[in-house]
């Protein structure tokens, strides 16, 4: 007979699969050991076409680390926390210690109850400009991770990103293989605990879809701010870190009624990877940008199980 995991473990495995990943993929194992969490890449969910060194799933990784660290935060837990990606076990990410007890802080409560309300909402934002005060405090949010957020609207940024953007649109349309895995991950049914549903309307192949184009505000007037994360340097250390950066603005954003969305497209793509880094190299290493605004609800995508993520150390066959 298994003994019950603690009740903060659960909890905090629970919090890391709400994490984004491109398409909903969830591409993470935990392996338990009393005290001990691991965090393993799951290479078997690794979009191989759009990302084929696995760095944004390992962004996605880092996001969960994150919602781990703050879940056992918000319980009163002390833990240490390591990043492991080498090339001897390059999947084996982290390693979460938790060793003691403490007081929990008003802001890990605060980022802790957000966790399971922070959603990517692909609709057009509404006219409503986000205020300083907020853009301050997503700033802020990135340098306690030891990231950069440059937020940027109008001007040469933007339009070096439209412009991307229409090239990765256009590369991925003529890119069989590319739109055959896209297919995998979005034909599914509404409640599928993985994956993204099939959109009611496909977007033409000549223009950006609305869920991605910072412009799609426009159709309702509004003006949405662009915040791209970045780190120093680069490589599968920094992808974590990133990940964690962005998470944190992630939760900052829905903790300030902010809606969230990813411009993803240009990081998926050979011929535009290189042009993204190119246009923030002034700043450091880009691994992902948002959009940022205020938008109408929408439903939220569904998660995995956390029996169907977590093994004991004794189950596991790594």
């Amino acid at each position: 007979m298994k003994i019950p995991l603690p009740n903060h473990v659960d909890q905090a495995v629970a919090a890391a699969v709400r994490a984004p990943s491109p398409l909903n993929t969830q591409p993470w194992r935990f392996v338990v050991e009393r005290d001990r969490i691991e965090v393993w890449l799951d290479r078997a969910r690794v979009l191989r076409i759009a990302d084929p060194a696995a760095r944004e799933a390992r962004l996605s990784c880092g996001a969960a680390i994150f919602n781990l660290i703050v879940s056992l935060r918000s319980n009163g837990k002390t833990l240490s926390l390591r990043t492991l990606p080498s090339p001897d076990e390059p999947d084996l990410l982290a390693e979460i210690l938790v060793d003691g007890d403490r007081f929990s802080s008003p802001e890990e409560r605060k980022l802790a109850e957000v966790v399971f309300r922070r959603h990517t909402n692909r609709r057009p934002f509404l006219d409503r400009p986000v205020p300083a005060w907020a853009r301050t405090t997503l700033r802020a949010a990135a340098l306690v991770e030891g990231g950069l957020l440059e937020l940027f609207g109008r001007g040469d940024r933007a339009n070096a990103l439209a412009r991307v953007l229409h090239r990765a649109e256009a590369a991925q349309a003529r890119n069989g293989a590319f739109q055959a895995e896209v297919a995998l991950w979005t034909r599914r049914a509404a409640n599928a605990p993985d994956g993204v549903p099939a959109p009611t309307k496909p977007p033409s192949p000549h223009r950006i879809p609305a869920q991605e184009s910072f412009f799609a505000a426009e159709q309702e007037g509004g003006e949405p701010v662009l915040g791209a994360i970045l780190t120093a340097d680069g490589g599968p250390s920094a992808d974590l870190r990133a990940g964690m950066v962005l998470q944190r603005v992630l939760l900052t954003a829905t903790a300030a009624g902010l809606a969230t969305s990813f411009v993803g497209r240009p990081f998926e793509t050979p011929e535009t990877r290189t042009a993204m880094e190119r246009i923030f190299a002034d700043l450091g290493r880009p691994h992902a940008v948002l959009r940022l605004g205020y938008g109408r609800p929408m439903p939220m995508t569904a998660r995995r199980q956390v029996d169907e993520v977590l093994l004991r150390r004794s189950e596991a066959a790594l």
